[in-house]
Parts: structure tokens; sequence; C-alpha cells
């Protein structure tokens, strides 16, 4: 996360695209836009349209409000330049803006007489970093299969999520944000090759828990066709809340506000610099950036705003109440194992935790006020031995931190969704360790799958990685097979296809059987998924799941 509805049919409204120095044109139903030329890992040439408003910049007065969708443009777009980043530090000359609600669409044909699946993706970030840029998601390993690819940008941080639950700030701005770039999709997506009728909305991390919320809010429905969650899930150990005013007054403390009343605190923070708001972004963390999670979404009270999120996510699911469709779930073998490196290769940091383990074990596991979940938690994965750098501590701290804040927000999501959804579950784990990795050593060598590792075989990542070429082995074979499954699943709902080393032959999650797909060299099929790890979980807290 640190680391490095509109419908139309009738007519279509693309246009012939052929090469030229001007780039390729497509007048959809909102207007005319212009973009540039892209080529896939294989070599062919693909359609990029990047950086188009698909809502009015949430700027001066719109700042902390719902988006505002752009529906007509009165000149063409110039969409062959990739667009701003959201606000977040960054390094060096990196284009980052307030005006930064963009969409970028990626086609290998915007005049084909069969559409194409959509692949929506959500990027991760924890809500408060990254970006739906092509240099940290890019189309070139998707489309060398017949989809369009579309990437978004979304509002970060205190800009995207303040909430002082009241109608100043009921919350939730950017998930309101992704809800309008899927309404942009299914007004013009038909106009770029791509079916309004065959969407799936994906995401990573942050992008995953967006996918879940998706499913049970009221906003989305009917706006998307199939869904795919990369480790992250908005249903864990983590409570619900109304609102995140905590964040709200720290925000206004960081740059100098007064914490008065919300009113107050928003005033104020629109008088500020969105430079300023981003860069302030390390005073939400405590010394190696624990809590990960720091802005979540919000069970909306209502002021008589359109509301992303009414009822507490696992309380929709457990009523039947979500619009649930086709899923796919995963997590990665080693997810945020790393994070004990930081703690314990940093001898303040490690004798900070041995004097306030209480404190410091329920703000980075995510326990909130039950801290005394912190001691249980320390005898399973630590023995009950204070922190040393040691290999046995670090594989229990990187246990401990990847289940917490990831592993069994999945398994509980997972577990839920097979039991009350009507459509099918899959659910796989990322075990493949190829040649890079999110976390590498001091010798540039990956330890295990982490965080984000299946991006690297899903999207060009030319921020963090070279291109992997159709010569670089096992590399690119994972490449192939994990595209593969990603098209099957947009086109047919259902990620086998025909009997292939690049398809698995994978059954659906039951209650009963609940089986997972070993994503690495070799496709294997196992059962139950570190149930074995997250017994103490389910005891520490518990939940009914239902049927």
């Amino acid at each position: 996360m640190l680391l490095t509805a509109f419908v139309l049919v009738g007519c279509v409204y693309a246009v012939a695209a052929s090469p030229s120095k001007d780039g390729p044109v497509t007048v959809t139903p909102s207007g005319s836009i212009r973009g540039s030329w892209m080529e896939t890992r294989r070599g062919r040439p693909v359609q990029a349209y990047r950086g188009i408003r698909y809502a009015e910049p949430p700027v001066g007065e719109l700042r902390f409000q719902p988006p505002k969708p752009i529906l007509k443009y009165e000149n063409q777009v110039d969409a062959s330049e990739e667009g701003p980043a959201c606000p977040q530090p960054t390094v060096g000359d990196y284009y980052i803006d307030e005006d930064c609600l963009r969409i970028n669409v990626y086609t290998p044909d915007n005049n084909g007489k069969k559409p194409l699946p959509v692949v929506f993706y959500m990027h991760s970030g924890g809500f408060y970093s990254i970006s739906g840029r092509s240099d940290v998601a890019g189309p070139r390993y998707l489309l060398d299969l017949d989809v369009v690819l579309v990437t978004i940008n979304y509002r970060l941080a205190s800009l995207g999520f303040l909430s002082t639950g009241d109608a100043l700030a009921p919350g939730n701005n950017g998930f309101k944000d992704q809800v309008v770039a899927l309404r942009w999709v299914q007004r013009n997506i038909r106009a770029f090759g791509g079916d309004p009728a065959k969407v799936t909305i994906s995401g990573c991390s942050a992008g995953a828990f967006s996918v879940m919320l998706h499913m049970i809010s009221p906003m989305s429905r009917g706006l998307f066709h199939r869904a795919i969650s990369i480790s992250g899930s908005p249903i864990s150990q983590v409570a619900n809340r109304h609102d995140m005013y905590s964040l709200a007054e720290n925000q206004a403390r960081l740059l100098g506000c007064p914490t008065t009343n919300s009113k107050a605190i928003i005033d104020c923070l629109k008088t500020k610099t969105f430079r300023e708001l981003g860069n302030s972004l390390d005073g939400f963390f405590l010394p190696g950036y624990d809590p990960v999670l720091v802005w979540s979404p919000v069970v909306e009270l209502d002021f008589g705003q359109e509301r992303f999120l009414t009822m507490a996510p696992e309380e929709v699911v457990k009523q039947g109440k979500m619009h649930s469709v086709p899923f796919i779930i995963s997590q990665t073998e080693g997810e945020f194992f790393w994070k004990a490196y930081t703690v314990l290769r940093n001898k303040t940091i490690l004798d900070s935790f041995n004097a306030d383990w209480h404190r410091l074990a329920s703000v980075a596991f995510l326990l909130g006020n039950h801290s005394s979940a912190a001691d249980r938690l320390k005898q399973v994965y630590l023995n009950g031995h204070k922190l040393e750098n040691s290999a046995v501590a670090a594989d229990g701290l990187g246990k401990l931190y990847a289940d917490s804040l990831i592993g069994f927000g999945v398994h509980r999501m997972a577990n839920l969704m097979c039991r009350h959804s009507p459509h099918k579950v899959w659910y796989y784990e990322f075990s493949y360790v190829g040649n890079r990795s999110h976390y590498e050593d001091s010798n540039g060598k990956p330890e295990k799958a982490a965080h984000h590792d299946d991006l690297i075989y899903l999207f060009s990542l030319p921020a963090s990685f070279p291109l992997i070429n159709v010569t670089d082995g096992e590399d690119s074979k994972m490449v192939d097979k994990m595209t593969t499954i990603v098209y099957n699943f947009a086109k047919n709902g259902d990620p086998n296809g025909k009997q292939s080393e690049l398809s698995p032959q994978w059954s659906a999650m039951t209650p009963t059987s609940r089986n997972y797909l070993k994503v690495d060299k070799q496709f294997s099929i196992h059962e139950n998924l570190f149930e074995d790890r997250f017994k103490v979980w389910e005891e520490l807290f518990p939940m009914q799941y239902g049927r």
C-alpha cells in the first residue's frame, strides 16, 4: 500500500480508428475523444484513451462534496497522454492534481461488430496512495486478449473519505467517485468496443474492499456483472462505524486548523492547498507506518443525500440484500509478511513494541478496543515471547500482520459469500514467486508471494518493474495464466476454459467444500486455506455465518 447507470442501445457511436500521428478518435454519447496508440507485449496495437474527466474537478466548493458527473463534453477531449494522480506524497515531478477524477480506456478495437467484455479496475493503495495511471495499471498484458480495460482514479485520504458523521461530510466520497465512473462506462463503453452488459469490476487491496462494497451499495446496482477481489475485504475484525471524526480532527491539527466542530474543520481545510493535504499523510501513522488501514468505508447516516453504504456489509450479505454476481476472491501466500522486518530490524520500533505491546499491537493489527486480544494473538503467533530480531519471530509476526490486515477478512468474506450468494464464488491463493516482487530482500531477491504480487502478472507496471517479455520463462507463463483466468471470467462469468495449462479446472467454493486454487508454476486444488490460523480470530471476533 505504501510500496514503492446509463445504457444506450441502438446506434454504435465509434468511428473506425487507424494509426496516425494524431491518434485514434472515438465518438461517444458524451462526445468525441482522441487517444493514442500503445502496443502489448506481443506486439498488438491498442488504442489508449487516458486522463478523461468523468466528473467535474472536485475543487473549490466541490471539495469534500459528492462527485458531479460529466455527461457531455463540449469540445473534443484530448486523451492522448496520462492524466494526474490524486493528491498524495510524491517524489520529484510526478504529476498529481486535485482535478484527478479521470478514467482510462484501452481497447483493441473500437468498431467491432461484437462487443468485448470490459474489465473495470480500481487501484490499491490503502485509500491514500497510488492511481489508475498506466505506469501502475498498464494494459500491455491483458490487451493481448479480447477485452476492454478501464482503470480509474478516485479521491484519496481526507479529500476522498473525510467523514464527520453529519450533513457536512457524511463520508464515502471516494466510493461515490467509483460509482460515477461506472455510470460513465455504462453510458460510453460501447463506443470503445466494450459490452456494457459484461462489466467485471475488479480491484486489489483497497480496490478489493471497493469491489465487495459495490455489491452491497444501493448506488451500484446494475452497473456490473462479475467481480474480482484481490487481497482485500471490508468484512473483517474491524468494527463498522458511522464516521471517522477523529481522523478529521487529526487532519485539521496537522494543517493548523481549529477542531472545535465539523464546520470549523471543513471550512479551514477548504483553504489549504491539495499539496498540503496530500503531503500531510505521514501524520496519520505511527513509526513503521502502522496502521496500514487508516480510512475505511462508513455506514452513512441519512441526511437526505444519496448514500453509498446504508447497512453494515456483513448484515447486507446475511440478509440477502446484496446484488451479487459471480465472484473471484483471493489472497497471496505471504501478504504483509514483510512488515515484520520493519519492526524487528529497527531497534527503536522493536523496543517500543515490547514496552507497549497492547497499544501498538491494537493499532498495527486493527484490533480496535479489543486490546485484550493482543495477548491471545501474541501467545498463538509468537508463543508468548517478546519480540526479537530472529527468524522465528519474523515468521510469527509476519503471519500476524498478513492475517490481521488481509487474510482473516478475505477468509470471512469468502465464507459469507459462498453461503449467501446465489452465484458461484471461486477462491484462490497466489503463491508464485517469480523474478520480481513488491518485497525483495537486500540482494533484490523475492522471498515469498507478497501483497500486490499477482498484479505483476496482470498489468504492466513500468513504475516498478520492467516489462515481462514472451521470452521470460516462468514469469511469462504466469502472465498468460493470470490474464487467461481474468479473460475467461470476464467473458463467461467462469474462470475455467478449455482444459490447458493456462486454464485451471477449478470448482467453486461451498460451505462444506472450502476448496481453493493454489496459483503457482502448476495449478493445484486444496482445501481450508489457512483455517488453522484463523481459528483464534474466530474466537476473538465471533460471527454467525448462517446457513
